[in-house]
């Protein structure tokens, strides 16, 4: 168990530091090909810290571990709200813009509806067993599709920026680290589902505890970092800009991709609590930055509580 344990830990720090060199690389890229700063921000820096997320999840499906991808996806959404959100309104009240209330939030919410609507099958019917098929992989992506598209169409409206932005790497450098970034996530996410599976086994329990406590927590380190550090400084865009961005990538793509290339997923260990606490956790998000247009510290401490009774609920 001690060398699961220790291969596990070695998967995470490889895989978090090549997430971390990975969006250097985009960003640098991104730059070089005269891509507006805003449009990296939003984009790049928020999906790139899913990084770990989409390799773990493609492994998982791709070896019919059905259990680990969706503990991934539905552990993670939690995780970035409740509990990193909640830190980061700890630390500093996070103040809302009134269009990210208007526009972003709402959007995150609705992609959110639309996931527990297609994980709950049972309530539609209740003798048919709950699953994740292609076409729903395909509502995901076409819902990933309508974000970009309003992505787009907001920094068209808006005025350029023109302040110049260092880049960290050349071209040459760029393009070699994010072959090597990539090649490095592939590998330390075989490392982490593998040992976590092997970890279940040996301690008696389900993948999908293991995942939503070992593999989450360790995976969403990039997004707890950057969020935490951006609203100590006070740079509350990319705080919650970081966590919408993420939360829709991990739904869309991290889950309907793969399900879209490698097939129909059962829905296995999971019950409506679960996917309850997802929708939950948003409509909190978007309740309290509606409120005010700051999610405050006692805001913070009450989604640290939900998240608190959820992970306690996963041992009873």
């Amino acid at each position: 168990m001690v060398l699961e344990i220790v291969l596990l830990l070695i998967g995470f720090i490889l895989i978090i530091k090549a997430s971390d060199i990975l969006i250097d690389c985009a960003s640098s890229i991104a730059l070089l090909c005269k891509v507006p700063k805003m449009l990296i921000a939003l984009t790049i820096v928020s999906f790139g810290t899913c990084a770990p997320e989409v390799a773990i999840s493609f492994n998982s499906v791709a070896t019919n571990n059905g259990s680990m991808a969706l503990a991934n996806v539905i552990g993670s959404c939690i995780v970035n709200i409740l509990l990193i959100i909640g830190i980061a309104a700890i630390v500093n009240p996070i103040k809302v813009k009134n269009t990210t209330v208007k526009k972003e939030l709402p959007i995150l919410f609705l992609i959110t509806i639309i996931f527990f609507i297609l994980l709950m099958d049972r309530l539609f019917n209740p003798n048919t067993p709950s699953s994740f098929s292609r076409s729903d992989g395909s509502i995901l992506i076409l819902s990933f599709g309508i974000f970009v598209y309003y992505l787009v169409k907001l920094l068209k409206n808006k005025k350029q920026d023109q302040e110049e932005v260092e880049r960290k790497y050349n071209l040459p450098i760029s393009l070699i680290l994010f072959i090597v970034s990539t090649i490095v996530i592939i590998y330390s996410s075989d490392l982490i589902v593998d040992n976590a599976l092997s970890l279940a086994e040996r301690i008696h329990v389900s993948p999908k505890i293991i995942t939503m406590i070992a593999v989450v927590v360790g995976t969403s380190l990039p997004e707890l970092v950057m969020t935490v550090t951006s609203a100590k400084r006070g740079e509350f865009d990319m705080a919650i800009g970081n966590i919408i961005g993420t939360n829709i990538f991990n739904i869309c793509i991290v889950l309907g991709l793969p399900i879209l290339i490698y097939g129909d997923l059962e829905l296995v260990d999971f019950h409506f609590i679960d996917i309850f606490v997802v929708l939950l956790s948003s409509f909190l998000l978007y309740l309290f930055a509606r409120s005010e247009k700051e999610i405050s510290k006692k805001e913070g401490i009450i989604m640290l509580i939900v998240f608190c009774c959820y992970y306690a609920y996963l041992f009873i």
